[in-house]
């Protein structure tokens, strides 16, 4: 039996290694920024979270829940919501802050969210190439651009994009994807499958 040469060990061992910071690095990742955030909250409160950690953290994300609810379960409470938001979409300097993050997050988030139309966008007539984005205005004509739509698309590994304003002729919708599934295929540059729960990668044998 040939004895293994220090090289193919040392392949061996790398090959292992890197394998395994496949695995460990996103979940270190993920435990990281979620105990950052953590603590980013509980120090609000720093004498609280020195008694109790965690105790603010819990505290914020069930108010925020409760305030959701109000919001829309109530009519009073919907009235004292809409009448603040109107209020800071009035207020000069303060507008320029609430509005911008109010549409952002809403985008993401929420009954009214944007990213919710994913299509299939022509961005090269010679050689076709099509990029996967998300219909966010179905029509222009307020600008003068007729049958023309505005498409959102996501940078790969990132949470910016750019929009696009192109003819309705270049967009195709995505069939067989949910919204979900198109925002997770775009961002990782197309490493992660049609599915939520297919990787075209994997790892080599």
């Amino acid at each position: 039996m040939k004895k293994p040469s220090f090289e193919n060990i040392a392949n061996l061992f790398l090959k292992n290694f890197f394998q395994g910071l496949v695995i460990i690095g996103p979940i270190g990742l993920t435990i990281f920024v979620i105990w950052y955030i953590v603590s980013a909250i509980d120090n609000l409160v720093p004498s609280l979270a020195k008694q109790i950690p965690g105790l603010v953290f819990v505290s914020t994300i069930l108010f925020t829940a409760i305030l959701g609810y109000l919001g829309n379960k109530f009519v009073v409470g919907r009235f004292f919501f809409d009448t603040m938001d109107s209020l800071l979409e009035k207020t000069p300097g303060v507008k320029h802050i609430y509005t911008p993050t109010k549409d952002v997050m809403s985008s993401f988030v929420g009954d009214k969210k944007k990213f919710n139309d994913p299509v299939w966008v022509k961005t090269n007539e010679n050689p076709e190439i099509w990029r996967i984005g998300f219909l966010t205005q179905k029509e222009m004509s307020d600008v003068e651009k007729h049958n023309y739509v505005a498409v959102y698309l996501p940078h790969s590994y990132a949470i910016s994009g750019w929009v696009i304003v192109t003819e309705e002729k270049n967009i195709k919708p995505v069939v067989g994807m949910t919204a979900a599934s198109a925002m997770k295929f775009a961002v990782s540059g197309g490493v992660a499958g049609f599915h939520s729960d297919e990787n075209i990668f994997k790892a080599p044998e």
